[in-house]
């Protein structure tokens, strides 16, 4: 059930991602990177707040701000290398 909700909510915070950051990647790019920004923010931030993460399967508010955040941050990272500014 933790891998549904995992792929759930880190592809609809991909999808959020990519409209923040007005990305032209494709759905498919945002969707991926919500799910990798999702579980590594999930291992590095939520442990420094005190959360849970959101690979345990608990949705709260903090788990999805925390992925929200690190799709945000890799989605950046990616355009960074991919065209030379974040935008």
């Amino acid at each position: 059930m933790g891998l549904i909700i995992l792929l759930v909510v880190g592809g609809v915070v991909g999808w959020l991602a990519g409209l923040i950051m007005r990305d032209n990647n494709g759905v498919i790019l945002n969707v991926v990177v919500g799910i990798v920004g999702a579980i590594l923010a999930g291992f590095i931030v939520t442990p420094l707040i005190g959360g849970a993460p959101i690979t345990s399967g608990i949705i709260s508010i903090e788990s999805i701000a925390v992925s929200l955040l690190g799709a945000i941050v890799l989605l950046a990272i990616i355009n960074l290398f991919r065209r030379g500014t974040v935008r």
